[in-house]
């Protein structure tokens, strides 16, 4: 069966799309109420973002859009110190889609709120002509409870502080080339949620000054946005950055730095260096942290700036990316 634009006209095409795909999946006590909007039980200060996704293919090893959605939103408002509680979704569905291809996108979606943690308790599903969008776009709006004493921002490092990413660099963003190529490839994205390790980062080691996630552009762009906002110089070692061997061949063979590429299941923080091995064990201990490290520091400057030292002994600039290395991968 094909999705029409009738699912998407508000009659019982539409009502038999919620109830068959998306409630049977997404099923809760606040979503089955079925309001035009969700009421929630939240207190004190509260965290909120909201993303879109367009990624090609729609599913690729390690994930799908579907999870992407769910991680994508989660791991921001969790970068806030915040505990995710509640997500929104939206659907934009091309006519003519393989309802098969929406169920599948949907139940990964569904398995990965579960395992996040969070609750869909809202959405909205609108069908365009054929052509009008490329398949499926999805977007999601979160919200969560900011965690007592949690204050992480991008404005937040300062010199002193040491530079610890929560694994490997790379994964997602060559593994979305490697589908839409039909590069042969053992490489896995690394979408995951990250709620749980940034809880226990706050709880257990605390004074968390930057939470990022090196999504888009990387982790050089991601530490040079970190750099300007902050007003300081990050400097990483090259030797001390973990990439896993098959995204560093993929990327030599491709014409990539995996510097540059895109994670869905990492994080950047930054906090005071007597506080680092603490929260590297922290990390380790994580479900998605087993490969974590402290790859640099953070120094006064005259001029925000992220520098490498390349494992030949010198030191260049790792200046912020201007466009995209490659597009729709999230």
């Amino acid at each position: 069966m094909n999705i029409l634009l009738d699912s998407g006209s508000g009659g019982r095409a539409s009502q038999r799309l919620i109830t068959e795909v998306f409630l049977r999946h997404f099923d809760n006590s606040i979503l089955r109420r079925m309001d035009d909007a969700a009421r929630l039980e939240l207190s004190g200060p509260v965290a909120m973002s909201t993303d879109g996704y367009t990624v090609t293919p729609l599913f690729f090893p390690g994930g799908s859009i579907g999870s992407l959605a769910v991680h994508g939103t989660v791991n921001d408002i969790a970068m806030m110190g915040a505990r995710p509680r509640y997500l929104s979704c939206a659907f934009i569905l091309e006519e003519g889609l393989d309802s098969d291809v929406l169920e599948r996108a949907v139940a990964d979606m569904a398995l990965a709120a579960r395992k996040a943690g969070v609750a869909i308790v809202t959405g909205d599903t609108k069908v365009v002509p054929r052509g009008a969008c490329d398949a499926m776009f999805i977007t999601t709006a979160g919200v969560g409870e900011i965690l007592p004493g949690a204050s992480p921002s991008g404005h937040g490092a300062r010199p002193g502080d040491a530079v610890l990413v929560s694994g490997s660099m790379g994964d997602h963003g060559l593994t979305v080339m490697a589908g839409r190529l039909s590069f042969v490839s053992d490489v896995r994205s690394d979408s995951a949620p990250l709620n749980a390790m940034v809880e226990r980062l706050i709880l257990e080691v605390g004074d968390i000054h930057v939470l990022r996630d090196p999504t888009r552009g990387g982790l050089a762009t991601t530490l040079n946005e970190i750099a300007e906002q902050s007003g300081v110089a990050c400097v990483v070692e090259e030797t001390a950055v973990p990439v896993h061997e098959n995204v560093r061949a993929g990327c030599d063979i491709l014409g990539l730095d995996p510097l540059y590429l895109a994670n869905e299941g990492k994080l950047i923080c930054i906090l005071p260096r007597e506080k680092a091995e603490r929260a590297l064990a922290v990390m380790r201990e994580c479900e998605f942290g087993a490969e974590a490290a402290i790859i640099g520091e953070v120094v006064e400057a005259e001029k925000p700036r992220v520098e490498l030292r390349t494992f030949m002994g010198g030191t260049r600039l790792l200046s912020m990316l201007e466009g995209a290395q490659l597009p729709r991968i999230c």
